[in-house]
């Protein structure tokens, strides 16, 4: 066991996580505000907290995932280093990905609903 090379690992990690969790993020919930919108028939303060709340949840989802998943063992060479590292930051942007699918299909089915709903008053 090389404490070093696992340290070196963690110091690595964490911060790419942290950072694609953040662009992913940034990217989703700034791009969601059209959706929200239309779901809250354009009532912005009730859209934009909703996103909010949302993004806070996307946030603490995939961070505390990323922490979860965080353990790093028999790293005993740069090589080992390396595949160890490919494998987290991979599994993790897998999942990432999945995770805001499935917010975007949320948010698709809020704007079916809320569009139904609008019909059926007219």
């Amino acid at each position: 066991m090389n404490t070093s090379l696992e340290l070196i690992a963690y110091l690595i990690y964490l911060p790419v996580a942290i950072a694609l969790t953040t662009f992913v993020s940034q990217q989703l919930f700034k791009n969601s505000k059209i959706f929200m919108l239309d779901i809250f028939n354009q009532k912005q303060e009730i859209a934009l907290a909703t996103n909010k709340l949302f993004k806070i949840g996307f946030y603490l989802l995939n961070i505390g995932f990323a922490l979860r998943i965080i353990h790093v063992y028999n790293i005993s060479s740069y090589k080992r280093l390396v595949e160890t590292l490919s494998e987290k930051i991979g599994g993790f942007t897998i999942y990432l990905g999945v995770t805001m699918v499935f917010f975007i299909i949320f948010f698709l089915k809020g704007r079916r609903a809320s569009k139904s709903q609008l019909e059926q008053t007219m």
